[in-house]
């Protein structure tokens, strides 16, 4: 009889090569971020953690977004979302940043990474006021697209003053009337109050402009 011959051994396959694909390993960066800015706000958070949970190294985060506070910038939605919500007709506009900041605020917690940012901010964190800083100048590259003016850094400013205040006393302090509005009866103050901000200018003496308010509302 012919023994039996004994299977050849396998060819070992090697180690596992790595994919080279930058976008699934920025949107790994950017979910991983969120996850560690919600945990430990921004100070604590650390670019080596982020990367950890990524699966990347720390380098090729840096790579891809330079600071953390780019980092953030990219991350947390409402700031990376603004410039899908500002395009479109221009009187529409208030109208669609207060919805979206309505929808947005409504469907975080106490850990929503902005949240903390603003809670960090009142406490008189210096990192914390520097990012928002960095925010605003995000913002108006975003509003420049569509609003124009000298006074135009200025409005952005006041936007987001007005924002941060209405995220302060509805999601931190989350007491008072402003804190127990309906989201949908909060939506046309604010597009009220933000097409107040986008339409003012300087009326001259023969101005024969049609009053602020009106304008406002003709425009939602």
């Amino acid at each position: 009889m012919v023994p039996n011959e004994s299977p050849a051994p396998a060819q070992s396959a090697g180690p596992a090569r790595r994919t080279r694909n930058p976008e699934m390993k920025r949107a790994a960066i950017l979910a991983a971020a969120r996850a560690v800015f919600a945990e430990r706000g921004y100070v604590r958070a650390t670019i080596r953690e982020i990367a950890r949970r990524a699966g990347v190294t720390h380098g090729l985060v840096v790579l891809h977004f330079s600071t953390k506070e780019q980092l953030f910038i990219q991350a947390v939605p409402g700031t990376r979302d603004l410039e899908d919500h500002v395009q479109g007709d221009r009187d529409g506009l208030p109208g669609r940043v207060a919805a979206a900041f309505v929808t947005r605020m409504e469907s975080a917690d106490s850990a929503d990474p902005f949240i903390a940012l603003v809670r960090s901010a009142a406490s008189d964190d210096g990192a914390a006021r520097a990012l928002l800083v960095a925010m605003r100048t995000e913002s108006v590259r975003a509003y420049e697209t569509v609003l124009e003016g000298a006074d135009l850094a200025l409005k952005v400013d006041l936007i987001g003053a007005f924002l941060t205040g209405v995220t302060f006393s509805r999601y931190v302090i989350g007491e008072g009337p402003v804190a127990v509005l309906p989201p949908d009866e909060l939506v046309p103050y604010l597009t009220d109050a933000l097409c107040a901000i986008m339409d003012h200018s300087t009326p001259t003496p023969a101005s024969t402009e049609v009053p602020r308010d009106d304008r406002c509302r003709a425009g939602t």
